[in-house]
């Protein structure tokens, strides 16, 4: 029996399990720092916190990062990464991807999204549901394309950025390392680290 261990027992991992199951992982399990308060999952069961993880990683096929929040994903992953995890991605049979691109370890793919030819896609990275990414884009590791969200070719996104639901972004635009686009906005210009934009076109809000 295959078995998959996700770290981080929240609707993103509930997600991750769906998914893992339709793709073939006969067994799945959650750790999450909220147990033994939290013993389930959805359908799910929640069997101990992170370093009960790590004192089982042997007993698992596969480890996966299941946590929404980009800083703490990329701070989990490197925590199994030190530990020797069998860290692995997820990508939905669904999914459209080009055999001319790079998808890193710990990155999750929706359903239905789309990623075109040449991208290099970083680790512990979150592709959502009917995101968009054309040719030539690059993101680095922890980055967050949410549903419905659209890059145009070229596009850099920097480490932990988060491109909101629904949000577009013009070709070869650069958006900074944690920076974050609002849900709907369109971006036309490059976004600097650290910074909240939103609107059509998108305009700095505030620092984030």
């Amino acid at each position: 029996m295959n078995k998959l261990a996700i770290l981080g027992a929240s609707g993103h991992g509930k997600v991750l399990a769906d998914m893992a199951e339709l793709i073939g992982w006969q067994s799945v399990t959650f750790f999450d720092d909220a147990w033994p308060t939290v013993v389930h999952n959805g359908h799910w069961s929640v069997v101990g916190n992170t370093d009960a993880l790590l004192q089982q990683l042997s007993s698992f096929d596969g480890v996966i990062v299941g946590i929404g929040n980009n800083a703490i994903r990329l701070d989990k992953q490197a925590l199994l990464t030190a530990h020797c995890a069998p860290l692995i991605s997820l990508i939905h049979p669904s999914a459209q991807i080009s055999r001319y691109g790079y998808i890193g370890v710990g990155t999750a793919i929706m359903a239905s999204a789309t990623i075109n030819l040449d991208c290099d896609i970083g680790a512990a990275c979150i592709i959502n549901t009917h995101a968009s990414i054309d040719h030539d884009c690059q993101l680095a590791d922890g980055v967050h394309i949410s549903p419905a969200a659209a890059l145009a070719g070229g596009v850099i996104i920097e480490r932990g950025a988060w491109i909101g639901i629904g949000a577009n972004v013009r070709q070869l635009i650069t958006i900074g390392a944690n920076a974050l686009v609002g849900a709907g906005g369109v971006v036309v210009k490059p976004v600097l680290p650290n910074t909240c934009v939103a609107g059509n076109p998108a305009k700095i809000l505030k620092q984030c």
